[in-house]
């Protein structure tokens, strides 16, 4: 091995322990981003993926040339929902659908894994009995959303009843009997909507992590631009040391990489475990993939090579400057104006502006690097006023090392900064408590006008053949009772047939009550829902309570995804405090060292070391909360709730305990590097 590699290598091997060290910690940093950022990148992969598996259940009509019809609708069982296809062939050219491995035939019933093991579970009353036939199948994972979705496929004459239904009631959207010529289908609005959500919240998680990334190719960088600065005056030319730093940098780096996807393949099956719009995912949702995964492997060394090239800008052009350790040139205003400039486009993205969700993203994206390129500007004023302001020597060492080196001190509290943007982000479009009963006891059935009086008394006859004791009503569909209990419904309007579940009718009012006042009988409102089906083609018995259950998944999903964003966050801010801490003593150790022998007290040290961590901290972190919650007023419905205001106080402490904590892990490590003040051979 010669040439610049070769020197790269031995110059890396022979750094000694704690120069080994320093490049553990590289290793580490850029690990736990890799991991990470192909945790963020899947979360876009996975939704498409499973976006993809139900699109063939969102038909997509034709004139002609139609080769089957399809109708979904969407049924209930306990507090879970079952999505139920009708499927009739209008030729022998009808290919099977997804999942399937022939079209179901006239009769026949397909149902999935989960919807098969839970029909064997239940009595057959309260769900088996809702679709009687012939098993034709098990619906394959490729028809499947998630592991365990409940989907039923059934088999139907063209003429059936229920493949000539003109209307549905479905409060999911499903779809009325449409004519289609194969099952691409197209992606549903739920799909795209949680599509949008994984985008913004791979924004709030990759950007911390290439801010992570790369500032790890800049730990241990005082160490480094000594040995390079040297190398120059010695006689390497400047491309020489640009090929040294990049060959060390993503050596380092690709090893983490390596490290990091080997991390994240043993994480697979607990990932697969996070329930998302009603269930976990496949594990094949959530590996990225072949190519994704080596354009990570690819990006992230090319990521630190880069940034470890654009930090030698002082060593090739003043490597004298270097060695004699003088302060670099104060950075300028222009981080500021640029940081500025992108938070005046937000107030633009809101509700009303046409602006799509690639481009919110976009710019909240920027805004957030904007404010990583804006923080070492801040620190460096940070450290000016510190130094005035200073009381005693620990304040003054830390006020002039915040001066000296503000991008290092920036990127020890960079990570629980950034989390501060994405908990005043998330804090004010948290969702408020939600409460939610699960089941309903009043069930409804929408029914044409003509036939009010007869599916009144068919639903009387189903009930108590079933041994369903509840109260029938009937009502307008807007809600109001009835006085009779029939009528011919001249007027054309659909009628509602309530069923009160646990009443009779002598204790029922006008129908649009929420049934029993005592706890809910959810077996018999199973066993009400099964007697019921059929009765009006293409609709079903559903109760409130299942016209809530869409919103109330939502905003939960919005919850779960909230705590994995800050969590991602967290492991970041707490990975990079405790290793930038630890790489900052290593950098100063010579000085450390003088700075004991010349009679500073450890204590007088450590509490400088902490000042400098801490004192930035509390005005970048409360900057950050602030520019946070700004970038999303544009999007907030309401004020902050209860649950925004805690997500925002938790943060603020974790972060806090944190940096604290990282701060303390390295305290040996001041001890060891101050004990031993002789010159290194690296």
């Amino acid at each position: 091995m010669s040439g610049p590699l070769g020197l790269s290598w031995r110059l890396l091997r022979g750094g000694g322990r704690r120069g080994l060290l320093g490049a553990g910690l590289t290793v580490a940093a850029v690990a736990v981003s890799t991991a990470l950022l192909l945790f963020a990148v899947v979360a876009n992969l996975g939704f498409q993926d499973r976006a993809a598996r139900e699109a063939w259940r969102n038909p997509v009509p034709v004139a002609s040339g139609a080769v089957a019809v399809q109708a979904v609708r969407t049924d209930y069982v306990r507090d879970l929902w079952i999505t139920v296809v009708d499927l009739a062939a209008l030729g022998p050219q009808a290919p099977p659908p997804p999942g399937l491995d022939r079209f179901p035939a006239p009769g026949e019933i397909w149902f999935s894994p989960g919807l098969a093991e839970l029909a064997g579970e239940l009595p057959a009353g309260q769900l088996a009995a809702r679709f009687p036939g012939r098993r034709g199948g098990t619906i394959g994972d490729e028809a499947l959303v998630y592991p365990g979705e409940l989907v039923v496929v059934r088999g139907q004459a063209a003429d059936s009843p229920v493949m000539r239904a003109t209307s549905s009631d479905d409060s999911r959207g499903g779809a009325v009997p449409t004519r289609i010529s194969g099952f691409a289908g197209r992606t549903t609005d739920d799909a795209v909507g949680y599509g949008a959500l994984g985008l913004i919240a791979s924004v709030l998680m990759v950007v911390p992590l290439l801010v992570f990334g790369g500032a790890a190719a800049r730990l241990t960088v005082a160490r480094r631009d000594r040995r390079l600065a040297a190398l120059r005056l010695v006689g390497a030319s400047p491309g020489q040391v640009v090929a040294m730093t990049v060959c060390e940098a993503v050596i380092t780096a690709f090893g983490g990489a390596v490290l990091g996807t080997a991390l994240y393949g043993l994480l697979t099956p607990l990932l697969a475990r996070i329930e998302i719009r009603g269930g976990p995912w496949f594990l094949a949702d959530v590996w990225p993939g072949v190519l994704p995964t080596l354009a990570v492997l690819v990006a992230v060394p090319l990521l630190v090579g880069v940034s470890a090239v654009v930090g030698l800008r002082r060593v090739v052009v003043s490597p004298l400057g270097v060695a004699k350790r003088e302060t670099p040139p104060a950075m300028r205003f222009l981080r500021v104006v640029a940081l500025l400039a992108a938070l005046a486009a937000v107030p633009l993205l809101g509700r009303g502006s046409g602006a799509g969700v690639g481009v919110i993203a976009a710019v909240i994206g920027v805004a957030f690097l904007c404010v990583n390129l804006a923080g070492p500007w801040v620190v460096a004023v940070i450290g000016r006023i510190t130094t005035r302001a200073a009381r005693s020597p620990a304040r003054l060492l830390a006020g002039r090392r915040l001066t000296d080196d503000p991008r290092s001190a920036w990127r020890t509290v960079s990570g629980v900064a950034l989390t501060g943007f994405v908990a005043g982000f998330i804090g004010l479009l948290a969702p408020g408590d939600i409460v939610f009963d699960g089941a309903g006891a009043e069930l409804r059935l929408a029914v044409p006008s003509a036939r009010a009086a007869e599916v009144t008394a068919e639903v009387r006859e189903r009930l108590s053949a079933a041994g369903v004791r509840a109260a029938v009503g009937l009502v307008e569909k807007g809600g109001r009772a009835r006085k009779g209990d029939g009528g011919d419904g001249g007027d054309g309007d659909d009628r509602v047939v309530t069923v009160s579940v646990g009443r009779t009718d002598t204790t029922a009012g006008s129908g649009s009550g929420s049934g029993s006042e005592g706890p809910v009988d959810v077996a018999a409102v199973d066993r009400a829902r099964t007697a019921l089906e059929g009765l009006v083609p293409g609709h079903g018995a559903t109760s409130a309570a299942d016209d809530d259950r869409l919103s109330v998944q939502i905003l939960d999903d919005i919850g779960t995804g909230t705590i994995i964003v800050l969590a991602v966050s967290f492991l970041v801010a707490i990975a990079s405090a405790g290793i930038t801490a630890a790489s900052s003593v290593l950098d100063r150790r010579q000085t450390y060292a003088l700075l004991r022998l010349a009679g500073t007290p450890l204590e007088v040290l450590d509490a400088a070391r902490r000042a400098e961590t801490l004192i930035p901290l509390t005005v970048m972190g409360g900057g950050t909360i602030a520019i946070g919650v700004f970038c999303a007023l544009p999007f907030a419905a309401a004020a902050m709730n209860v649950t925004g205001a805690i997500i925002l106080l938790v943060c603020v402490a974790l972060g806090f305990a944190g940096v604290v904590g990282a701060g303390a892990a390295s305290a040996p490590l001041l001890r060891s590097v101050t004990a031993d003040p002789a010159p290194r051979p690296d």
